[in-house]
């Protein structure tokens, strides 16, 4: 019997042990896994910060292209005002104007382009991107153009539409609504359907 109980004492040890052992396997497992829950939990908050970051980015850079066609449409109005409209001596130019409505003080709007002569305007509108629904937008602010600016009631109001790469389909949209199409041309910004609309 001795043997026997120095067996069951041995099984009792190594039980004990085991269980020990386990137990202590068990403490580090869940202190692992807590730590990699922490780690996942800082990467998934580093992951939102980056797209965050990435998606203010895209608008910010977005805009840029928006604002990089403006800058490159800009200089070229007095231009394409000389060569077609004979306007020779500019009175006032702005670009990116804001301008309260004068009949509805809740309308502001912003002008990318407008351009001033003693008998003319250009109210250009520009777009990197030109859809019909822009230009459908524009036809309306066109309308009310005179409630924005009275000043400009006795002067000819010359519209432009502007984009650097302006699609066959939009080009016959815009003449047909009587507005003049500027893209790029060769190397310049010029009036891709003038003959039409004049």
């Amino acid at each position: 019997m001795p043997e026997l109980e120095e067996k069951v004492g041995r099984l009792e040890s190594l039980l004990g042990q085991f269980i020990i052992n386990n137990d202590v396997a068990l403490r580090r497992l869940e202190t692992s896994l807590e730590a990699f829950k922490d780690e996942m939990r800082a990467f998934k908050n580093e992951v939102n910060e980056d797209r965050k970051r990435m998606n203010k980015m895209w608008g910010e850079l977005a805009n840029k292209m928006g604002t990089l066609v403006e800058d490159i449409v800009a200089p070229n109005i007095a231009g394409v005002a000389r060569r077609y409209f004979g306007a020779e001596e500019l009175e006032d130019f702005m670009i990116r104007r804001r301008k309260r409505n004068t009949k509805d003080k809740n309308k502001i709007r912003e002008f990318d382009v407008i351009a001033v002569w003693d008998d003319k305007v250009i109210i250009n509108e520009t777009k990197s991107t030109p859809r019909i629904d822009y230009i459908n937008d524009f036809i309306d602010v066109l309308k009310e153009i005179t409630d924005y600016f009275p000043e400009y009631r006795d002067k000819q109001i010359i519209p432009i539409f502007s984009s650097l790469y302006l699609p066959e389909d939009i080009v016959d949209y815009l003449t047909r609504n009587k507005i003049y199409a500027m893209g790029m041309n060769d190397d310049t910004m010029d009036l891709l359907n003038f003959e039409k609309v004049k």
